[in-house]
């Protein structure tokens, strides 16, 4: 159901979204991914293939997300999956830093609807879109308001946009905790005593992830879900 298919994924260049790249692709799709960093397109296209090609976009500036759009071919499905680790600050307390957190909102909520608003021009009516949202939003921490408030925003962004946009269907998964490259500098037995309660008590695989993305591209019948990908993190 993707052969042929052209697929956006900004994020696509590292992690999750190099993971759902790599899946679309050996699923027979042509797959377009942007990254704020060229040297990470560049080294991403040298692994993804000559199927996929790629582009800078920077997702808080709109006027970027602009003019990557208006460079692309129609839209089959619109994978957003950007997202760098949270700024410090977010703590709320006297130390709390509102700027930076206007600043993640930006990257994390505002910057996937930005994406959204520019894609809608490219897509078809049988187009989907899947973002990106985080377990926060089920399960908070000491300190984590902010972190929990955007993954939140995010889940319900979905809900609203699978009404006002239908009959292009709209998603989102929510991981938990995954072998990015961002967690390779974390030794192996901090990974484990974060995990040890799961139900499956290790990370996940950004593959394992890219399975729910793939799966929201194929489901034409679903919309407005979010698909929680954690090993049972959430009831551990």
């Amino acid at each position: 159901m993707l052969e042929g298919r052209h697929i956006v994924i900004i994020g696509g260049s590292s992690g999750i979204g190099f993971a759902v790249a790599e899946s679309a692709l050996a699923a027979g799709a042509k797959v377009h991914i942007g990254s704020s960093s060229a040297a990470k397109i560049e080294d991403a296209l040298a692994r993804l293939g000559l199927r996929a090609s790629g582009g800078v976009v920077d997702t808080t500036d709109e006027a970027s997300l602009a003019a990557f759009f208006a460079g692309l071919e129609d839209i089959d499905h619109l994978v957003h999956s950007a997202g760098d680790r949270l700024p410090r600050g977010l703590a709320i307390g006297p130390d709390f830093d509102l700027s930076a957190a206007q600043a993640a909102m930006g990257a994390r909520f505002w910057g996937p609807l930005l994406a959204v608003k520019h894609a809608l021009p490219k897509l078809s009516p049988e187009a989907s879109i899947t973002l990106t949202a985080g377990l926060y939003a089920h399960r908070p921490s000491k300190g984590s308001t902010m972190s929990t408030a955007i993954a939140g925003a995010v889940e319900h962004l979905t809900r609203g946009l699978a009404v006002d946009l239908a009959p292009v269907r709209v998603n989102a998964v929510t991981p938990g905790l995954i072998a990015t490259e961002m967690w390779a500098k974390v030794p192996e037995d901090a990974r484990g005593a974060m995990t040890k309660s799961q139900p499956l008590p290790r990370m996940g695989f950004p593959v394992e992830a890219a399975e729910a993305y793939l799966y929201f591209m194929r489901a034409g019948f679903t919309t407005g879900q979010v698909a929680v990908v954690d090993g049972g993190r959430l009831f551990a």
